[in-house]
């Protein structure tokens, strides 16, 4: 019998915590295959924890060793192996909550082969060091509940800023990635955004689970979402930025509501690059992000003046340092009530 779900969990240098993560997703049993990707680590023994799990759980586990690719490529290998019906990124330092897991496989293995749907929907918790509320993000304004859905269900205008989907949100049908081709860049962070926007032209059929199934782990200085951090590596969200522009080829999405989510998504990306050149005060990097407005306007036209001056597009541009402080203190704003880093 095959596999229900296969874990794609991305691992580089994570030692400390991948343990919690393998343990969380095992309690799955025999349904599930567990892919551990060791991307190359050179600091601690993270390949060798994998091949332990490997070798007590042989029928579950799969440890596979590559040379530094990134957390991309780490996906990509992971969707290489991945033999389930349905597949979930699990990050090395986030974990699933185990009630929530119980009902995310039993909604699974209720589909039918061949009747399933494109992708299933979960909520996710900021799991922030220190907080003392966590955040849930959950679609139940958005989705309709435990039921099968197409885009012209849903209201577009519903999304809140912070609901975009997310790789924490997903899973995705095995199959559908496999055949739109998805593949991540080399050596590039916040791919993740890729993961999720450039398969979406291929969903037909969604479903979600009002569950809180996804921890998302936030509070490592090193972590990528850390915002010195993203400042820092602003060229590779921009190229990511750019890869999703590129992506975006409005007039062969004919689904009206597909296109206004994904033009919604390309404006949280052009918000999210434009706040970071904004906040490092560097003068070239606000080259960086006048250039990265250009391109947009360059590559379609139509969907640059609706980002441009809309709600977001407008508050990364407003003129002169008055109005690169009025961005940042929105930006702040905005950080304090979503709760991420």
């Amino acid at each position: 019998m095959g596999k229900l779900l296969s874990f794609a969990i991305p691992c580089y240098n994570s030692a400390e915590y991948m343990e919690h993560c393998i343990n969380t997703v095992l309690a799955g049993g025999d349904e599930v295959e567990v892919i551990i990707v060791d991307d190359g680590s050179t600091k601690d023994n993270t390949y060798e924890i994998a091949k332990r799990y490997e070798k007590e759980y042989p029928d579950i586990v799969k440890a596979v060793h590559q040379e530094n690719g990134g957390h991309g490529e780490a996906v990509n290998t992971g969707l290489k192996h991945a033999t389930g019906r349905f597949f979930k990124v699990v990050d090395s330092d986030d974990w699933v909550d185990g009630k929530s897991y119980k009902r995310m496989l039993a909604t699974l293995r209720s589909f039918e082969e061949g009747s399933e749907p494109d992708m299933v929907i979960a909520n996710y918790v900021y799991e922030k060091v220190g907080a003392k509320r966590k955040k849930v993000i959950h679609y139940e304004n958005v989705f309709p509940v435990e039921q099968m859905f197409t885009w012209d269900d849903i209201n577009i205008g519903d999304f809140k800023v912070d609901q975009y989907i997310l790789m924490h949100t997903v899973v995705y049908r095995t199959q559908l990635l496999k055949d739109c081709g998805l593949e991540l860049p080399k050596h590039t962070f916040y791919v993740d955004n890729i993961f999720v926007f450039e398969p979406l032209p291929y969903v037909k059929k969604m479903y979600y689970v009002n569950t809180n199934f996804y921890r998302y782990f936030i509070g490592r200085e090193d972590q990528s979402v850390n915002e010195k951090v993203m400042i820092k590596r602003v060229d590779q969200q921009i190229f990511v930025t750019r890869t999703m522009i590129d992506m975006y080829q409005m007039r062969q999405i004919s689904n009206k509501k597909l296109r206004a989510y994904m033009e919604k998504y390309l404006a949280i990306m052009m918000t999210v690059s434009s706040i970071l050149c904004i906040r490092s005060k560097d003068p070239e990097n606000m080259e960086k992000k006048k250039e990265l407005w250009k391109y947009l306007r360059q590559k379609d036209k139509k969907t640059f003046v609706r980002i441009r001056y809309g709600i977001l597009g407008q508050s990364m541009n407003l003129p002169g340092k008055s109005g690169r402080k009025i961005s940042s203190l929105a930006y702040l704003l905005a950080r304090k009530i979503i709760g991420f880093n």
